[in-house]
């Protein structure tokens, strides 16, 4: 798993869907520093918020982990 990929593949799919991480963040109930952790790599979702985010972004947890 390349955190730095994944980070980068959301933030490319939050932005297509005129996101903002605040946006992101709030639907998941998490800060958007948070968000902007994970888009830079440094970090990555807690397993209890890989399916949140996936709908949120309107992606399948396949598209996430399989880049």
């Amino acid at each position: 798993m390349d955190q730095i990929k994944i980070g980068k593949f959301i933030a490319e799919i939050r932005k297509q869907k005129n996101m903002t991480q605040r946006q992101l963040a709030d639907a998941l109930s998490i800060s958007d520093k948070t968000v902007s952790k994970w888009e830079c790599g440094k970090g990555f979702a807690d397993t209890s918020l890989i399916l949140p985010l996936c709908q949120a972004l309107d992606i399948t947890s396949n598209e996430l982990f399989l880049l």
